[in-house]
């Protein structure tokens, strides 16, 4: 066998075990957190192997793809601050709407300050490298912890958009579709009749037209509970009044997932249920649907681009305040911090 060959099964094995795991892992639980874990690792241990394929020109392949990885990141907070002014300019001043401003310039800090450790002595002379690296320590420490996090949730992200690509079942008996709020009190705004919309694609597909439930309560400032509006929307674009069953009671998600469960499963016959939610908002949907051992499947509907990396950086939030979430989280940055210093280190680095 020859040199070539080996070194691509060299690099193949892992990268193979890595998505095998990742599959078995989602086919058994979508919901788990682990997924994210698992299909990071993936597409990290799929980068060498590609690289792998190009033989003598390995060396090669893999720095223009550590440049372009390095770009990316560079790009990723750029791009972060643009859509954070274009979420004020358009949803107005809040604090969920100036998430994607503040993580982009905290990335950006973060990759700067990342690549200037390593760079700076190369770019400047000896002296001017001993003298930054008094503070090398702490920038390494930073440095590497955001770009963890930037790495923890751009496999997040992924995994939220790999959900809405993998095949799914048709023939469902239910379909909760989770409220949103409402505009003046009893209107359908964008974002609940997109959902809306997907669940009644979804009603249209299905060989057997499957009871839509739509979940929400009545918030102090609605004149008519979410779950009322949803239902005139609904009627209004021809689904029959007798496949509609109201949830008016529920003020969460969490809430939306059990109230809808209990009127389910008091029902006879199949529950075979699809979740209908924003695409950001279908793992933690699934998530909870999971916690109360109730078998669903997300589908989730569009979201406007500029709108859904506020919404996904919510959610990553919101996953990890569950304490093994959180506790999963802490252990990979020590990891990472250790290994990050370990290396420069032991490569006689600016550290010494």
């Amino acid at each position: 066998m020859s040199e070539y060959l080996m070194t691509i099964i060299e690099f193949a094995v892992p990268c193979l075990i890595m998505w095998g795991i990742l599959m078995v892992s989602m086919a058994l639980d979508r919901s788990r957190y682990r997924n994210c874990v698992f299909l990071t690792a993936a597409l990290l241990v799929t980068i060498p192997f590609l690289c792998s394929l190009a033989g003598d020109h390995y060396g090669a392949v893999l720095l223009w793809a550590m440049v372009l990885l390095a770009l990316l990141m560079l790009f990723t907070p750029a791009a972060l601050i643009i859509n954070g002014v274009i979420m004020l300019r358009r949803e107005g001043h809040s604090l969920a709407n100036i998430l994607s401003l503040l993580m982009g310039i905290l990335i950006g800090i973060g990759d700067l300050s990342f690549f200037a450790l390593f760079l700076l002595p190369i770019l400047w002379s000896e002296q001017y490298a001993r003298f930054i690296s008094h503070g090398v320590t702490l920038s390494l420490i930073v440095g590497t912890s955001i770009l963890y996090v930037s790495l923890s949730f751009g496999g997040f992200a992924l995994y939220t958009l790999l959900l809405q690509v993998i095949p799914r079942r048709r023939d469902f008996d239910y379909v909760i579709i989770h409220g949103s709020g409402l505009l003046d009190g009893e209107r359908v705004p964008k974002l609940l009749s997109d959902r809306l919309d997907k669940a009644i694609e979804v009603y249209l597909k299905d060989p057997t037209p499957p009871y839509l439930v739509p979940s929400g309560g009545q918030g102090p400032d609605e004149t008519i509970s979410e779950a009322e509006a949803m239902k005139r929307y609904l009627i209004g674009k021809g689904v029959p009044e007798d496949r509609i069953i109201k949830e008016d009671q529920s003020r969460t998600t969490r809430e939306n997932v059990a109230n809808s469960k209990r009127i389910i499963e008091a029902r006879e016959g199949r529950h075979y249920t699809a979740l209908v939610t924003s695409n950001y908002h279908v793992y933690r949907a699934l998530r909870y649907a999971r916690d109360m051992g109730f078998k669903c499947t997300g589908i989730g509907a569009h979201v406007a681009p500029y709108y859904w990396p506020s919404a996904l950086i919510r959610e990553y939030a919101a996953i990890h305040s569950e304490p093994l979430n959180l506790a999963v989280f802490v252990i990979g940055w020590i990891v990472s911090i250790v290994m990050v210093v370990l290396f420069v280190g032991g490569t006689g680095g600016i550290l010494q």
